[in-house]
């Protein structure tokens, strides 16, 4: 809809026609046991999008690593990191919304995932004698309280950013999920498919 020349409608209360069609990431980040498969695959089912871990994409060697309670290190990452940073860029070009469950502890790692106009960060942030609790209720996962200390102790939490919603994870799960869209949808990210 264009005006007509002397229309005096202010331009914003125009309806809008045009549909820009930007894929976008949700990377749900926190520390081992906040919650982000969990949080995650429920986003991405509220949202009709993939749901994809991160932890897919450690090597064998990283995993026989947190298996053993041995905490990674930039080193032991920065493949991971990258092969991450490719999948994005693949899920960009192909237009696809992801949700992606991922620790990303470090604003560097975050930085490095960041693709602009596109990445939204969700923090699910909770102490550690709550993770902790958590952990010890899980079965079938690999990570260890040795690894959850290391990642607290590796932790740079994200500041307010734009692209970032911090969450507080002392709560149900549809709680979380209801907050991170309330969230997204007042910031005008995504409300649905």
């Amino acid at each position: 809809l264009i005006p007509s020349i002397g229309d005096t409608t202010p331009l914003h209360s125009l309806p809008c026609r045009l549909s820009w069609r930007v894929p976008v990431i949700v990377v749900v980040m926190g520390v081992t046991g906040a919650g982000k498969t969990t949080i995650g695959v429920l986003l991405a089912q509220r949202l009709g999008w993939e749901f994809v871990d991160a932890d897919s994409f450690h090597s064998p060697a990283n995993v026989e690593k947190i298996r053993l309670g041995i905490p990674l290190d930039d080193a032991d990452r920065a493949p991971w990191l990258r092969s991450l940073r490719e999948a994005m860029e693949r899920w960009s070009a192909e237009g696809k919304n992801v949700v992606l469950a991922c620790s990303a502890l470090k604003q560097s790692y975050r930085d490095a995932l960041y693709i602009a106009g596109q990445t939204r960060f969700v923090y699910l942030k909770g102490s550690y004698e709550l993770i902790y609790q958590r952990l010890r209720q899980r079965h079938g996962h690999f990570a260890s309280e040795a690894i959850l200390a290391s990642q607290f102790a590796a932790l740079e939490e994200p500041g307010d950013a734009i692209t970032v919603s911090t969450v507080s994870i002392d709560r149900s799960e549809n709680d979380i999920v209801e907050e991170i869209m309330h969230t997204r949808a007042a910031d005008g990210g995504p409300k649905g498919p």
